[in-house]
């Protein structure tokens, strides 16, 4: 998905660097024109290797960069000197960084520490030069081996973001609005569907100075698993969150109703979801009094926690934060 500034897929044509041939040199001296192989070896080919930067979030900086060609190993020389290793080629990408073979789907690497180096495609190693295939029986072999292929193919890097807790919730459900009280991200707030586009991060102070972060996903609709609206292309963000923060609206005509169809939506999608830690919150929840907040509590799921909320009031936040933060903390 590329919208502005954010970009989390990115399909890239990668060709590791090819081994250095041997070499099949004899050495010839003034005084002894026939002193044997003296044929070094090939150097490697360059590998692509993949990097972790927490500066990063964003798979942006790869929008034009189509083509990863690593350097070829040089052949070897006389004087059994070794070719150079072709220079490997780092590509720094955001943590939660999964890479991806295009023809298989197998994912090959995952990034999610900084600084973390993971060799994507090796380079082809080099080959021996001739001094290696020298023997009693054998003095003066005149053959070297030549240097292996590296290897290539189209790929996908794909970014599944790294936050502590995901806000799950239909469009206008009052996602962006909360991410903007407690913390200091500044989504774009407006009375209508689809407002976010994008992933928005923040990061939630609390007490002590900890903090934890959360990430504001595009609004979820009914058959999003299947392609319908934008959640499907934002569903993998929420893989990696530890817990899932529903957010329902305080006048929807049925919270019950609303809370089942975006869990059904996840379970569509990855079953293992359900195994998340999920917390219920009734936002804008500054229109209803004691009674309706009573009615509203026994249409809801049993086993789950909730609490009522007013992002713009700054009801229940506090104790919203101390929920979270046992979720994220107690086994």
């Amino acid at each position: 998905m590329e919208k502005g500034n954010f970009v989390d897929y990115i399909r890239v044509f990668c060709r590791s660097g090819k081994g250095g041939a041997g070499s099949a040199h004899f050495a010839r001296t003034k005084f002894n024109p026939m002193a044997g192989p003296d044929g070094g070896d090939g150097g490697r080919g360059g590998h692509i290797i993949l990097r972790g930067s927490a500066q990063l979030w964003t798979l942006l900086h790869l929008r034009y960069y189509k083509n990863v060609l690593a350097e070829d190993g040089q052949g070897g020389y006389k004087n059994n000197s070794s070719g150079h290793d072709g220079e490997d080629i780092i590509i720094e990408v955001p943590l939660g960084t999964i890479a991806r073979d295009e023809e298989t789907g197998e994912v090959e690497a995952e990034v999610l520490e900084d600084g973390q180096e993971i060799i994507w495609m090796k380079g082809g190693r080099g080959g021996l030069g001739n001094t290696n295939f020298k023997s009693s029986t054998n003095q003066a072999p005149e053959y070297a081996q030549p240097g292996e292929m590296g290897s290539e193919g189209w790929k996908y890097l794909e970014l599944k973001l790294l936050a502590d807790v995901g806000l799950v919730g239909f469009p206008n459900a009052g996602k962006s609005t909360l991410l903007s009280v407690v913390s200091a991200a500044k989504p774009k707030i407006a009375n209508y569907a689809f407002t976010t586009l994008i992933p928005q991060l923040g990061m939630v102070p609390y007490r002590d100075n900890k903090s934890f972060c959360m990430a504001d996903l595009p609004g979820i609709i009914e058959g999003a698993a299947e392609g319908k609206g934008l959640g499907h292309r934002f569903l993998r963000h929420i893989e990696r969150n530890s817990v899932l923060l529903f957010l329902i609206p305080a006048d929807s005509p049925d919270h019950s109703k609303e809370f089942h169809i975006l869990l059904n939506e996840l379970e569509e999608y990855n079953p293992e979801l359900l195994h998340k830690k999920i917390i219920i919150a009734i936002s804008k929840s500054d229109m209803l009094d004691d009674e309706l907040k009573t009615e509203i509590e026994k249409t809801l799921p049993p086993g789950v926690p909730h609490i009522f909320i007013s992002s713009v009031m700054m009801q229940g936040i506090n104790e919203l934060k101390d929920m979270l933060w046992e979720a994220l903390t107690v086994e």
